[in-house]
């Protein structure tokens, strides 16, 4: 019984130099933004002070407006991140310590952006938009890394969460709007999910094809394929064919009206933390993910395992591909993921295999997303299509190392061989 040998990259080859280089990445990255606080946002900020709201309007539960000094706000946040940079560069900080310096640098940065967006504006920010879009926005992302978790802990690099995405977001609006029915549109995008996942599992598995490549090329296939459908029977018959409803969303103090796919989105979270981690399946697709090898020899079926795991985990991203069409648009439109599926494999990158790190990075992609949508309505001078590359954006700074060297498991990706 053996596994294929994975061959070294130029970065295991270089770990010593990579290592060094990290090691003044953060401090470095945090100098400029505290520097973009001052001599950007800071400088350049409107006389007057930004207001920030805390309740939805005619809300029976208010709380009071939050009124600073925008320049002044601005000075302060980058005085403080350059402190920051400072300890970080000559103080030997454990990861919690560095993880927490990295969100605070990232909250101060948000609020000097928000202060010089806001700066002389009648019209306050409203944070409960901000935090209620953060959470809607997340959704897709959120489930897309929680099936990249779970394939990724078996052993198999699942690139093709977009597609799962996009296949579960069409068969969600077809299927809703030709039965009325939202609960079988949701049941058929959760379909879409292992549909994909399948085709996933029987090339990488089976016929050992290279699992990056091979995820693009079933991204490229959906892509066209959906593309294809919804040219030829969508948009012919679009009052039939792509009308669904959508899920109602439930209000929460403070929060506003939450989509109910959420709650579903929860459940998804808690059963893939305490599945991997607290029972004999999570120990068994762990041992399939680390050590094939040692796995087979106790008994347990690696491939078949390794099949059902990147098909069942499907399911989840079809919920989440289907959150696009009927638990938020309404209809279904070419590329509707907008590679939102790529982004959740970066948040489960980012999120170190793990469950609930993956959707803490979900979340920062949810809330970037949804910054910029409102930093576009305050008619700041910066172009809306800049303004689109900000998630993007945050998804490179990531991944180039910020959050420091990660280790998937060490099968991910290499086809077993059982001999």
């Amino acid at each position: 019984m053996t596994t294929t040998e994975r061959v070294p990259t130029v970065l295991e080859a270089g770990a010593a130099p990579v290592s060094a280089v990290r090691r003044w990445l953060a401090p470095a990255t945090f100098l400029v933004f505290g520097l973009i606080d001052i001599f950007v946002l800071g400088l350049n900020a409107h006389h007057g002070d930004a207001t920030f709201a805390f309740s939805q309007e005619f809300a029976k539960v208010t709380v009071p407006n939050l009124t600073l000094p925008a320049a002044a706000t601005c000075y302060v946040c980058g005085a403080i991140t350059i402190a920051i940079a400072a300890v970080r560069a000559f103080v030997p900080l454990n990861s919690a310590l560095r993880r927490a310096a990295i969100a605070l640098v990232s909250f101060l940065l948000v609020v000097a952006l928000l202060c010089w967006a806001g700066a002389g504006l009648t019209t306050p920010i409203n944070v409960v938009n901000l935090l209620s879009g953060t959470l809607a926005g997340s959704i897709p992302i959120m489930l897309g890394a929680l099936t990249g978790v779970v394939c990724s802990r078996s052993g198999v690099i699942n690139i093709a969460i977009e597609g799962q995405l996009l296949l579960g977001a069409f068969l969600a609006a077809i299927v809703a709007s030709g039965t009325g029915s939202l609960w079988l549109g949701l049941l058929s995008g959760a379909l879409g999910g292992p549909m994909v996942g399948a085709l996933l599992a029987v090339f990488a598995i089976t016929y050992l094809v290279d699992q990056v490549v091979l995820g693009v090329v079933i991204n490229l296939l959906i892509l066209g394929l959906t593309g294809y459908l919804y040219d030829a029977v969508m948009i012919p018959y679009q009052n039939t064919l792509n009308s669904p409803a959508t899920f109602s969303a439930i209000k929460i103090p403070l929060l506003g009206d939450i989509p109910i796919l959420l709650y579903h989105t929860y459940i998804a979270i808690a059963a893939v933390q305490v599945g991997l981690f607290d029972t004999r399946w999570g120990l068994r697709t762990r041992a399939i993910g680390e050590h094939p090898v040692a796995a087979d020899t106790v008994g347990i079926r690696v491939i078949a395992m390794r099949y059902r795991n990147v098909i069942g985990a499907g399911i989840i991203a079809g919920i989440g591909g289907a959150y696009f069409t009927i638990g938020s648009v309404g209809s279904f439109g070419q590329n509707i993921s907008s590679g939102e599926g790529y982004i959740a494999l970066a948040a489960m990158i980012f999120g170190r295999y793990t469950p609930f790190g993956a959707i803490g990075a979900a979340l920062l992609f949810g809330f970037t997303t949804q910054l910029q949508s409102i930093m576009s309505t305050l008619n700041t001078p910066i172009q809306s299509n800049l303004l689109l590359m900000a998630p993007y954006i945050v998804t490179i700074i990531v991944l180039a190392g910020l959050v420091g060297k990660v280790r998937g498991p060490k099968a991910e990706g290499i086809p077993y061989i059982k001999s």
